[in-house]
């Protein structure tokens, strides 16, 4: 059982600084053309999956095991990859990429994250020039006083929030879907944290890499 699982979307190419928030030991699944993204920042992957469309003929002719399924299937191959994720009951999952293309793919890439399917899952979503977390209790956020932080509900109200080192706090606080309460708050301090008791939040920290 890896302790982390890292999936490579499709999208636009990730920025070589993602690196620095990868581990070193952890299991690599890629979805499609995410196979490609990966090899060009030289991780290794062990595991490709989707109906293979978009990875480049040089990148499929290199790549170990696949898990390859039809074009016409009712999934898209980032689901696949974190259900292929999710079987291998890791402590966290990182997804690296799945922003740039099309509008309907990114919303999509965020409706999936906060599915209840992958409740169980600590999830962090790396789309580029960002650092998503998915929330469902509770997360340290880390980075520098000034720096913007995001905080949207999805799926429904996020009920019971409560911050700690941000500069407009929240304490017990319910956001319904749709609000902009959440939006644009900063740190105050290089670590703060969100807790909430029902709900699921996205922090987002836009222009942030790892």
């Amino acid at each position: 059982m890896p302790e982390t699982v890292v999936v490579f979307a499709g999208g636009d190419p990730p920025p070589a600084s993602v690196l620095d928030g990868l581990p070193d030991a952890a299991y690599v699944i890629a979805a499609d053309s995410g196979f490609d993204h990966a090899h060009r920042l030289g991780v290794k992957v062990d595991l490709l999956v989707g109906d293979l469309d978009s990875i480049s003929p040089a990148g499929l002719g290199i790549a170990g095991e696949i898990e390859q399924h039809p074009t016409d299937k009712n999934a898209t191959d980032l689901a696949i990859a974190l259900d292929a994720a999710s079987r291998r009951n890791p402590k966290a999952v990182i997804v690296v990429g799945g922003s740039g293309g099309r509008i309907d793919h990114f919303l999509a890439n965020a409706a999936l994250l906060t599915s209840p399917d992958y409740a169980s899952l600590d999830l962090t979503w790396l789309p580029g020039d960002a650092v998503i977390h998915v929330v469902r209790n509770r997360i340290e956020l880390s980075g520098s006083p000034g720096d913007v932080v995001s905080l949207l509900p999805y799926g429904g109200p996020a009920r019971g929030v409560t911050t700690d080192g941000l500069r407009w706090p929240l304490t017990n606080a319910e956001l319904a879907p749709g609000t902009s309460l959440g939006v644009s708050n900063q740190l105050i301090a290089a670590r703060a944290t969100v807790e909430l008791i029902e709900g699921v939040l996205l922090t987002i920290q836009p222009g942030t890499v790892p």
